[in-house]
């Protein structure tokens, strides 16, 4: 679920979840290809995911095979934990046998695997339609390519949609513990299979329904709200750093469903969106409300006709947030599935609670009969939303498919937002309208004008995989009079999927002004948070730009024989850097975050280049102190423990819990601590074990949690400030030339930002918010007593570091430079935290 909002509050959502230790990554599955679309891969997305990536995800594509594809899919081990089992609901052991029995007694169906979770498990998606010859496949796929990048001649033609299948896409259990959407599609699917009903036959004679039978399978198995990896997968989209997501993101490419439904749990009764304002400002929302919010509608009457009631069974009547409620579940952040989705052209798209709850304390304390009844009613409840959304397929064929060439079509044209007229639905009034400028197009220079040419290449390769269109000059040219040289890359916004361009690419806009409670974050920016250098333009040079699918390579090794310098300020640097202290080369830190890597290393530097994309350059005679490889000791979130590790540092999770334990600090260069560590709390033998090691060893915090172990332990003598618990968003900062701040972008991200006062002697200022008011894009509003709010952050310290009089080096983060591994361009701030703070204790050398 995403949570009820009567109940529930926004700073519980995003509480981070502790993380689950993984020792290596899963092997790679059959992956097939069920879509026809084109091949997209993110090739230079993240490091330690680049390996897994080309193991697991390398789509089999099958372009020629018609339908029914039935694949026999491998069947798991029996698990008696499945925590299915106790709901009286199918394990995930038992999803496999049962597709591979519907293929055998059906032609309707086909399952296929799509990737893999974290934790190694398949995930199937089944396609259910009646079958098609190879020709009538090929097709489908021609038609549904004109559709995207020739809408204005599909929208001409009249026959079109009497020849295409209007695909829809049913996604399940992408949280873990909300299981029983995985158990109505199965439901659904043998029903669609086996019906000789002839509004079937034309059903699937004209639609294709395909289905993600879990989305989440370790969450499902392990009873668990996120995967694996401790991350809430419905958080994921324009980040994509789960495999999970990448798989789903996949399926909306290349199937470009008309219509898309999450189904989760648990909000009585039954929320059914669309949402309360904000909306998302780079949707074509009038085509999107008016096709959601009829779908919605006739969900609300499928479910009410299966009769429960509160006095019978405890269900309370369905809820539609856009008709029902004022604020607080919204629409406006892309990172949900149903959110994402109409950038690839769902003109409806809705999540689904199911009423009933099974999860957290129900399932623990409930009786096993209660359980099974709620959950077989959840059952029946999610069945009833999907067979009214393939119902309304089925009614709206034609215009939903005339509205998704119409969404692309005004992409491609370059056409203006529009504003959404008053009253196209009961109840649209001015507060649902929100609008957004397009620029004429994105630049991301190459040479001078580019900050850091490894973070362009991640940006370029992750908007391709995201099915944006990129194009690279050949040579020089003009966009908003400037002059930019050969090789940089031009996002055009005359491009059918400009909305998905825009909501990574723009800056965003607070909000603050126009609502006061929203449901998850509020700013987000791929151009101001992932360390590259984007322009937006308003006029573009005609001429053509060569398509690229991928970006150009940009690991470089100058001749010669000396010493080589690397620049650690984007993340692909960070890793290479530790893959070469993995290797035992040993190297000096230089304080502006220059590393120097002698002449004896070079050929590993040669290697370490190729494969991060990372450049060398000649070095100088230069001082700095020796640094090997840092290790770490963290309490701290899911999200920051997998950026830790993705990033090459040998991470140990520790807590309260094992501190008091006893644990050997002997082999830990740097604490971290963010979460689930408290000073206070320690007994007296690990207290005595962590003060010694704070004689030598490195200490970095973030947040409340890192703020208060600093206090406690007596660390830098400063005064840590909390903003409003739920204000997040792209913030303005500055940064100093210290050991943390120099080289680092001129924005942050924050949730519950804090800042600190008070600094004594031996603390230096790092990074600061900006004195013209900080917020960028995103929600920051004071208290209700007037604290914490913009204004109050205004110049104050943001980031801090100093040395402790008992030798420790410490750097406190008020900022959220790690969050869920978004802000990729915040990274290399953490990573030359962690490098100071252990360096900083060590003798000064210098590599000639």
């Amino acid at each position: 679920m995403r949570l009820s909002i009567a109940l529930l509050s926004i700073a519980v959502l995003l509480t981070p979840t502790a993380a689950t230790a993984h020792a290596a990554e899963p092997p790679p599955p059959a992956v097939r290809d069920f879509g026809n679309g084109p091949e997209r891969n993110e090739q230079a997305a993240d490091v330690s995911a680049e390996t897994l990536r080309a193991a697991t995800e390398e789509p089999f594509h099958e372009r020629n095979r018609g339908y029914p594809r039935q694949n026999q899919l491998p069947i798991p081990a029996e698990n008696p934990a499945d925590a299915s089992i106790k709901l009286g609901l199918v394990p995930y052991h038992g999803i496999a046998p049962r597709l591979n029995d519907l293929q055998q007694r059906s032609k309707r169906v086909s399952a296929e695997i799509i990737g893999r979770s974290y934790q190694g498990r398949d995930l199937y998606l089944v396609t259910v339609t009646a079958p098609e010859s190879r020709e009538e496949a090929r097709e489908q796929s021609r038609i549904r390519d004109r559709i995207e990048h020739d809408s204005a001649a599909a929208a001409r033609d009249r026959g079109l949609p009497r020849k295409y299948k209007a695909p829809l896409f049913v996604n399940n259990n992408i949280h873990g513990n909300e299981w029983e959407g995985t158990d109505a599609t199965l439901r659904v699917i043998e029903e669609l299979a086996t019906s000789a009903d002839p509004a079937v036959a034309d059903l699937l004679s004209r639609t294709r329904l395909y289905f993600n039978v879990t989305a989440n399978p370790d969450g499902r198995v392990n009873g668990v709200r996120v995967n694996g990896a401790g991350f809430d997968l419905n958080r994921d989209f324009v980040t994509a750093s789960q495999s999970e997501v990448r798989a789903m993101r996949q399926v909306m490419i290349d199937t470009q469903p008309v219509t898309m439904i999450d189904l989760h749990g648990y909000v009585n009764g039954t929320l059914i969106e669309p949402t309360t304002p904000p909306h998302g400002a780079n949707y074509e929302y009038d085509l999107f409300i008016k096709n959601t919010y009829a779908n919605g509608l006739g969900m609300e009457a499928a479910i009410k006709a299966l009769g429960h009631t509160p006095e019978a069974d405890g269900v309370y009547p369905p809820q539609i947030p856009f008709r029902d409620s004022a604020e607080g579940w919204d629409d406006w952040p892309p990172i949900f599935s149903p959110q994402y989705a109409p950038f690839h052209g769902a003109v409806a798209s809705h999540t689904v609670e199911i009423p009933l709850r099974v999860n957290g304390s129900d399932y623990t304390n409930l009786p096993v009969d209660e359980l099974r009844r709620r959950s077989g009613i959840n059952t029946a409840i999610a069945a009833a939303a999907i067979r009214a959304t393939y119902g309304f397929v089925r009614a709206r064929h034609d215009q939903l498919i005339a509205d998704q060439i119409e969404v692309f079509r005004r992409g491609a044209a370059g056409e203006p937002s529009r504003t959404v007229p008053l009253g196209i639905v009961p109840g649209f009034g001015p507060e649902d309208v929100y609008n957004t400028t397009f620029p004429r197009a994105y630049v991301i220079p190459a040479g001078g004008g580019q900050r850091s040419a490894t973070a362009a290449a991640r940006l370029v390769d992750h908007l391709i995989a995201n099915d944006v269109e990129v194009g690279r000059a050949k040579g020089s040219f003009r966009a908003g009079g400037r002059t930019y040289p050969a090789g940089s890359y031009v996002v055009d916004m005359r491009q059918p999927k400009r909305g998905l361009a825009n909501v990574m690419l723009e800056a965003g806009a607070d909000i603050s002004p126009r609502v006061d409670a929203m449901y998850d974050i509020s700013g987000w920016s791929h151009a101001l948070l992932w360390g590259a250098t984007v322009d937006g333009v308003t006029s573009l040079q005609a001429r053509a730009f060569e398509p690229v699918k991928a970006a150009a390579p940009t690991g470089s090794v100058p001749r010669g024989h000396g010493a080589l310098a690397l620049k650690v300020i984007d993340a692909k640097e960070v890793m290479a850097l530790n893959a070469l202290l993995a290797q035992g080369v040993t190297v000096t830190w230089v304080h502006d975050g220059t590393v120097i890597v002698p002449a004896a290393a070079r050929q590993v530097a040669r290697t370490v280049s190729d494969h991060y994309g990372v450049a060398f350059t000649p070095a100088g005679s230069v001082g700095g102190t020796p640094l090997t490889q840092v290790r770490i000791a963290a309490a701290t979130s899911a999200d920051e423990l997998f950026t830790l590790r993705e990033l090459g540092f040998p991470v140990t999770p520790i807590s309260t819990a094992t501190l008091n334990g006893g644990f050997d600090w002997s082999g830990t260069d740097v604490l971290f601590v963010s979460s689930g560590l408290s000073y206070t709390a320690l007994n007296p033998a690990a207290k005595a074990a962590l003060d010694a090691f704070l004689t030598s060893g490195g200490v970095v915090t973030r947040g409340s949690t890192g703020a208060a172990f600093n206090t406690a332990a007596g660390l830098l003598t400063a005064t840590s400030v909390a903003g409003r618990g739920d204000a997040n968003g792209v913030a303005r900062v500055v940064s100093s030339t210290g050991p943390v701040g120099s080289g680092s972008p001129g924005y942050s991200f924050v949730y519950s930002p804090r800042w600190f006062t008070g600094l004594g002697p031996e603390v230096t200022v790092e990074q600061a918010y900006a004195t013209e008011g900080p917020l960028v894009s995103g929600h920051w509003r004071p208290n209700p007593d007037g604290t914490g709010g913009q204004d109050a952050a205004r110049g104050q310290a943001a980031v801090v570091s100093g040395r402790d009089e008992r030798g420790a080096a410490v750097v406190l983060f008020g900022t959220e430079p790690m969050f869920r591994n978004h802000p990729k361009g915040l990274f290399p701030q953490v990573a030359r935290a962690l490098y100071w703070s252990t360096s900083v204790t060590g003798a000064a050398v210098t590599t000639p």
